[in-house]
């Protein structure tokens, strides 16, 4: 055997002990951590059965689909459907619709949990505390059709609680339901009463995890509460907040199909009409399957830009990103 034939010989037998090395050690903290594992186990399931599998679905956007032939059967035609939606003359209108509501999202929705949590951990009465958190939490188990029916019966125009008293006390009733001028912050300020108190829970499980002897601290040098929380609070945070930021922009082209669809009506139709119940009407009621998934996944790669490149300027910055 030559030198060389040795040489990789010794090399294969090297690469060969590390893989069953690696194999030994994989199986070892499988065996040492199975009830993690199992504890994991229907989550995994979860997102392996509704997430990933449903994912070979995507191929419809690029054939002419048909459930009669099935995706094995249906004819490819490409580019098709995504040059027929920028072509559409309704996708500037899906695309600012859709934009308007997120970015109204992020910029008062996001951080009012943030400031929820600031709040409730300057409080003492762990009491109090308590009361607050299990007010807040509660509209998020409320589906969105019962905060629909609440949103009618207080800001209806004849007959809502609200407009009720505007006229009791002589003031001129107001159009909320059917304003176009006011859907968007309608919208978000249903999302903020709805998931604000349950969006506090990250944020509070973060801040309770700062050193107190740092706040023992900055009271021996005179700092008040705003200086504690800007100081020592916000900072401790950060990478909680930036985490959350950079999801949620991977959720940009996503508004809430149900929320829009039970708000809407054919006087908010021009700003109401976002991608999500688009794909709806297209998919659903149209039948459009191969372009609703163009649409579905047109949105799907602005998010995941998105995210990669909020993640890669965060990188860059010095902070921890998501990956």
């Amino acid at each position: 055997m030559s030198v060389t034939e040795q040489h990789l010989s010794t090399h294969k037998g090297k690469q060969t002990s590390a893989k069953r090395n690696r194999r030994t050690k994989w199986l070892s903290a499988l065996r040492r951590d199975r009830s993690l594992y199992l504890l994991a186990l229907p989550g995994i399931l979860f997102f392996l059965v509704f997430k990933y599998i449903p994912m070979w679905g995507i191929v419809i956007a690029f054939q002419d689909y048909s459930p009669f032939r099935g995706i094995q059967g249906s004819e490819w035609v490409g580019l098709q459907h995504f040059t027929a939606l920028f072509a559409n003359p309704d996708f500037a209108l899906l695309f600012r619709n859709t934009l308007a509501i997120s970015l109204l999202n992020l910029i008062l929705f996001f951080p009012f949990p943030i400031l929820i949590s600031l709040g409730l951990n300057e409080l003492r009465n762990v009491t109090y505390k308590r009361l607050i958190q299990t007010v807040i939490y509660m509209p998020h188990f409320l589906s969105w059709v019962i905060i629909a029916g609440l949103t009618f019966l207080l800001f209806a125009k004849g007959t809502g609680l609200v407009n009720e008293l505007f006229a009791l006390w002589g003031w001129p009733r107001v159009d909320i339901l059917t304003n176009p001028d006011s859907f968007w912050i309608m919208v978000t300020l249903q999302a903020m009463w709805k998931e604000a108190g349950w969006g506090t829970i990250v944020f509070l499980a973060a801040m309770a995890s700062v050193d107190t002897q740092l706040y023992e601290a900055a009271r021996m040098d005179g700092a008040g509460r705003l200086r504690q929380i800007w100081h020592i609070t916000l900072p401790a945070i950060r990478s909680v907040i930036i985490v959350l930021f950079i999801l949620r922009l991977g959720d940009i082209m996503e508004v809430g199909f149900e929320q829009i669809f039970l708000m809407y009506n054919g006087a908010v139709s021009e700003v109401a009409e976002v991608f999500d119940t688009y794909v709806y009407r297209t998919g659903i009621e149209q039948g459009d399957f191969s372009y609703s998934t163009a649409v579905g996944l047109f949105k799907s790669v602005v998010g995941l830009v998105l995210v990669v490149a909020a993640n890669r300027l965060v990188k860059r910055m010095g902070q921890e990103g998501v990956y």
